[in-house]
């Protein structure tokens, strides 16, 4: 067998008459007056295939192995289906069977599951509709990322993983380390206390965020990119947050905020629009199971110019929105997902980028303002989810990013290569983050970020 044999997207579309042969898993079985009808799937769409086995043609000893989960392939001849939804089907005379599944215990069966128990056989979910298209999307989706960089000229960049520096400054951070042992009771064995005992010798953590990295190489190539794994050690138990999730940071340098807004609306409306365009079959779905009117939103996304107003301007049409709001508005507060939402879908009616945050709710290495008060940053805010993406223009002068990190309690010395980019050659220059998961949960209109990642690490949720 070769990898380059003929998959099912591209038998569908086959003349009948044509000789061929589908491989796949079965994913349901049915026999009707000594007839059986196989749907097969190989995961390379998301219409199964039917193939039709007339009595006889295979013999019962062999054929009664083609239950659903088994891992077959079939050969015969493509002929015209009399059924809805599909234009031809296979007429098969002979089957292989690779992997039996025995149908009694085999987890995913044509009633349907829970999303909560698919998450609990994630090693099995991705042969089930959902999943599947969840998977087709998120890949076509990473590979819509990289050539919206690629064809603007920016370079791939790898930042590590292990890290000594905090980005976001807020200590939620998993760390690495050689010092605990395992104790033969079960538990764990501190080998020393002392970081100069450690693997590199002082405190090292699992990354939050690629950017501090990225900029250094925005200094040398202008335009750049990081697309990892990120880790956030928050005990948050919810639909929006995971413990290890993909990250997409562009940065460019002699860049400002009002570049970086062009480049995120850019960007949002291009990767989606890929999408829509290659995973129309996968996104029909989502749009009749999952979330209605979906493919509307996603249209009107990509064909409406993004909306942009300061921070200051969203505080004052949500207090005076006659609005009765869980969380309080008042200049200061961070936005809730509540007032996000409201200012997309009944203030504005399409995308709004806001700018211009108060310096005390943004990370220490935006831009600060000339009042003093507030920093260039600036969110993304979509219909149905709120914030996609966040920005900013990077703080360019040495002396106001040491204020900063010196007004925030930092340690400055950890910081001391961030530092030498302003000292050697400062540029201005900007950039954003966005949570691919995020991404793949609007354009799918999926409930729960577990549900758009292969296996999902959220705390106390490690299996696989």
């Amino acid at each position: 067998m070769d990898y380059r044999r003929t998959l099912l997207k591209d038998l569908l579309t086959s003349p009948a008459g044509a000789e061929a042969t589908a491989h796949g898993w079965v994913k349901t079985r049915r026999d009707s007056k000594g007839v059986s009808f196989v749907q097969l799937n190989d995961g390379s769409c998301f219409k199964d295939l039917q193939v039709v086995i007339e009595s006889g043609s295979i013999p019962e000893d062999q054929l009664k192995h083609a239950t659903t989960g088994a891992a077959v392939s079939f050969t015969g001849t493509m002929v015209d289906s009399p059924g809805e939804g599909q234009s031809v089907e296979l007429k098969a005379t002979s089957m292989t069977i690779y992997g039996e599944a025995d149908p009694v215990t085999y987890p995913l069966q044509k009633k349907g599951a829970t999303m909560e128990f698919l998450r609990e056989i994630a090693h099995l979910r991705v042969r089930g509709n959902t999943f599947g298209a969840v998977t087709r999307v998120r890949n076509r989706a990473a590979a819509a990322v990289h050539n919206f960089f690629q064809n603007r000229g920016f370079y791939w960049v790898h930042t590590p993983i292990i890290t000594a520096s905090d980005c976001e400054g807020a200590g939620a951070m998993f760390a690495v380390s050689t010092l605990l042992h395992h104790a033969p009771d079960g538990g764990f064995v501190l080998s020393s206390k002392d970081p100069a005992d450690d693997f590199f010798g002082k405190p090292a953590y699992l990354t939050v965020s690629g950017q501090l990295n990225v900029e250094t190489f925005a200094m040398g190539l202008t335009n750049v990119y990081t697309f990892g794994p990120t880790f956030r050690a928050e005990n948050s138990n919810t639909p929006r947050h995971l413990a290890e999730f993909w990250m997409i940071e562009p940065e460019m340098a002699f860049c400002d905020l009002d570049g970086d807004m062009n480049l995120a609306e850019e960007f949002v409306r291009e990767v989606i629009q890929d999408i829509m365009d290659g995973c129309a079959p996968d996104l029909e779905f989502f749009n009749q199971r999952v979330e209605p009117e979906l493919l509307k939103t996603l249209d009107h996304v990509v064909n409406s110019g993004f909306e942009r107003m300061t921070y200051t301007e969203a505080v004052n049409l949500l207090v005076n929105s006659g609005e009765t709001w869980e969380f309080p508005v008042s200049w200061g507060s961070d936005l809730q997902s509540e007032h996000e939402r409201w200012l997309t879908e009944k203030k504005v009616g399409r995308p709004v980028i806001l700018t211009d945050y108060p310096k005390e709710i943004k990370a220490f290495y935006m831009k600060q303002n000339e009042d003093g008060k507030t920093v260039r940053a600036m969110d993304v805010l979509v219909p149905r989810i709120g914030e996609l993406i966040g920005g900013s223009q990077r703080e360019d002068d040495l002396k106001k990013l040491e204020a900063r990190i010196e007004e925030l309690g930092l340690d400055k010395a950890a910081y001391w290569w961030y530092l030498d980019l302003r000292r050697y050659g400062s540029a201005p220059h900007a950039g954003f983050g966005l949570g691919f998961e995020r991404l793949i949960m609007y354009v799918t209109g999926m409930k729960n970020i577990r549900d758009v990642i292969p296996f999902h690490r959220a705390s106390g949720q490690a299996e696989f």
